[in-house]
């Protein structure tokens, strides 16, 4: 078996390209390297926005009609997205640990929470 795999001829590259190499190949001295980020202005100068209809929105008329998507519920403790709702408190929470912390609030906590949410609430 070994006599078999001497005898064989492997076809290998002489010279094994590694990044550097590959990276003077790919840019070449004096060329720019990566990507070349336009800022917002230069990107108005060159689309011509006047040449668009005034409903259209785009960046220089950012006025654009409301979402047909419905709002996303956010956890009034963490911020992350929450699915679910105290019935009690009215607050809104993302997993178990939130919803044992929100329990356990006083009131005028509570009421705090809603007042920055602008959901005014009275609990009893």
């Amino acid at each position: 078996m070994e006599q078999e795999v001497i005898e064989s001829e492997m076809v290998l590259p002489t010279h094994l390209r590694f990044k550097k190499i590959q990276m003077y190949e790919k840019y070449p001295k004096g060329q720019a390297r990566g990507r070349h980020w336009k800022h917002l202005k230069q990107i108005i100068q060159a689309e011509n926005y006047q040449n668009y209809p005034a409903d259209e929105p785009n960046y220089v008329n950012i006025e654009s009609p409301p979402s047909m998507h419905p709002r996303k519920q956010i956890c009034d403790i963490t911020g992350y997205e929450a699915p679910y709702s105290d019935p009690r408190t009215h607050l809104r929470y993302a997993n178990t640990e939130v919803f044992k912390l929100i329990r356990s609030l006083p009131n005028e906590y509570v009421q705090r929470y809603l007042a920055l949410r602008n959901a005014a609430v009275v609990l009893k």
